[in-house]
């Protein structure tokens, strides 16, 4: 059963696949790769981008020392509020996930916090008082095995996508070790983090005159959280058009001591996105888009093949996506909007 359509063609996949590469990439330098001019790959991204057919943004996975705490949360909610609930909570900005799904629970939420207090403070006093909110379950995510918003279209062939990455990086010499640490996070970091969350593109130059500072110092900044790892930034289709429009989480068990050789067996999976260990009765939680509602079957079956120690505990699959990141999505499928993502002063 296919519930999705494709209606981008293979031209704007190759764009958004090198865009995954290279998020920041020049027209010049993407046009020297995929053979088609400057001008051209403008337009084509200009309809992608504001047709909410694919973005490119950038969240923070942690700002300097500030630790970052992840969690699924569940929510059952009054018969017929769970929409309502859903684009109520896409609206805030601790939200990075916002599903309305199949099976016990009628929404499941991917939110970020500094710590335990402020995840508890947010289901106290904003999830708990949702008029549409009948009971909430969460867990904890203890471990986060891999970064979310980092999946691939795979349309370019390998040579041309290594090609891309070398002209992009060819002239990036490695940083030290002791250089890759977190940097001191300042004001300015914040801002810039927030001011690319809607649009990972934007220039220096708009970027100094939004932030009142130099086009260096943007660009210094930038350099330094990126080559840290503290950002992730990512070019992503929206799911509907992309070919795999279905979302589904799997909660698994596996014993403590085969976790490592699980989790790398199952990120070798092209169909796996996210990949948390949890509190609750399952140790693990795995996001992923499918192309149909069919192949959670196969995928599952593969999982265990690929991971002999996994045991699956239960799925679940998405009737709409509300909210990928920081983009909020429309009835559609395309995205309307992004909501700047919290940031710890």
């Amino acid at each position: 059963m296919d519930t999705g359509e494709s209606v981008l063609g293979e031209a704007d996949l190759s764009l958004i696949h090198a865009l995954q590469i290279a998020p920041r990439a020049s027209w010049t330098q993407l046009a020297g790769v995929l053979g088609t001019s400057p001008d051209t790959l403008a337009r084509r991204w200009e309809h992608l981008n504001s047709g909410g057919y694919a973005w490119n943004s950038l969240l923070a996975a942690r700002l300097g020392t500030d630790a970052t705490l992840y969690a699924w949360v569940e929510l059952e909610c009054v018969p017929g509020d769970a929409e309502a609930t859903a684009v109520q909570v896409a609206g805030d900005p601790c939200t990075l996930g916002v599903h309305q799904v199949t099976g016990e629970a009628d929404l499941v939420l991917l939110v970020v916090w500094p710590d335990l207090y402020a995840l508890d403070a947010y289901l106290a006093d904003r999830i708990r008082r949702l008029p549409g909110v009948l009971r909430t379950r969460t867990q904890v995510v203890t471990r986060l095995h891999n970064r979310p918003y980092r999946s691939r279209i795979e349309q370019l062939p390998p040579s041309q996508a290594q090609s891309l990455a070398d002209a992009v990086n060819g002239d990036r010499r490695p940083r030290p070790a002791h250089a890759r640490a977190y940097p001191y996070v300042t004001e300015l970091d914040r801002r810039l983090v927030a001011e690319l969350a809607g649009d990972a593109r934007r220039s220096a130059a708009e970027l100094a005159r939004q932030c009142g500072t130099s086009e260096s110092t943007v660009r210094r900044r930038l350099d330094a959280l990126t080559s840290t790892g503290v950002l992730h930034q990512h070019c992503q289709a929206a799911p509907r058009f992309s070919g795999r429009p279905v979302w589904a989480m799997v909660t698994a068990d596996v014993p403590p001591l085969d976790v490592p050789a699980t989790v790398a067996a199952l990120a070798r999976m092209r169909q796996t996105r996210v990949i948390t260990s949890v509190t609750g009765p399952h140790n693990l939680a795995l996001a992923m888009w499918l192309r149909t509602v069919d192949e959670l079957h196969d995928i599952t079956a593969a999982m265990v093949r690929a991971a002999p120690a996994l045991r699956v505990a239960g799925t679940s699959l998405s009737l709409r996506t509300h909210k990928i990141g920081a983009q909020v999505l429309g009835p559609d499928g395309r995205r309307t909007h992004h909501v700047r993502p919290y940031c710890a002063p």
